[in-house]
């Protein structure tokens, strides 16, 4: 079965890239079917990982737990804890977790904040930051590493739904690109500062208490 979907989650993301790029006046309904495709691939990718159960349970408390923050820090705009949990993820447990935590906080949290047709990319963009946390595991092991990749990660994910913005729903002229990203570069620098701040404050410990519970996770007991 998750070979079956990541198969046709790989023939629907093609299918609606080319529907994208061959008539860009439905690339709003195109880009969200490949948002889709591309969100059953890494799920389905989570669950053919050995320990699957386990990994799922581990990724709906951690995602629940952002999710939580994102809620509490709704009232400063662009600041909440879901980026460096979902790279404390990655980097303690690996990019199938990293990516599952970052996907479902951004589902769960929207359930409060309002659902969309944003949901699907904000899933796609926080799943990524728990990827590239496994990715740099061994480059983030100190503190100020640490907060450096989630600052740039809180640009990076600003300008993926900058991008993904105008692309459905402005024309596509550099005027437009321009115009978009200006009007949300306060919201990203405030990402990217806040990403700071809980990353100094509890990234490495967090990625830490990860650390020792993926080993736990994996320790089998072997009865002779």
């Amino acid at each position: 079965m998750p070979r079956a979907i990541l198969l046709g989650a790989a023939v629907i993301t093609f299918a609606g890239g080319a529907w994208a790029a061959l008539h860009p006046e439905d690339a709003g309904l195109s880009l969200l079917l490949v948002a889709g495709a591309l969100i059953a691939f890494g799920f389905a990718w989570l669950e053919s990982g050995p320990g699957s159960a386990k990994e799922v349970a581990l990724v709906a408390v951690l995602g629940g737990v952002a999710a939580a923050g994102r809620v509490l820090f709704t009232a400063v705009p662009g600041v909440q804890p879901v980026t460096v949990v979902a790279v404390a993820a990655g980097a303690a447990l690996g990019a199938r977790v990293g990516f599952g935590v970052g996907a479902v906080a951004a589902l769960v949290s929207n359930f409060y904040l309002g659902q969309g047709i944003w949901t699907p990319w904000q899933m796609l963009a926080w799943g990524g930051c728990g990827v590239v946390g496994a990715l740099a595991a061994r480059l983030i092991r100190r503190r100020v590493a640490f907060a450096a990749l989630c600052f740039a990660l809180g640009f990076a994910f600003s300008s993926a739904m900058d991008l993904w913005h105008w692309y459905s729903f402005w024309p596509h002229t550099w005027e437009a690109f321009v115009a978009v990203y200006a009007r949300g570069v306060w919201f990203s620098a405030a990402h990217a500062i806040g990403n700071v701040v809980f990353a100094l404050a509890i990234g490495p410990e967090l990625r830490r208490l990860l650390e020792r519970y993926g080993r736990r996770l994996r320790t089998e007991v072997v009865w002779a």
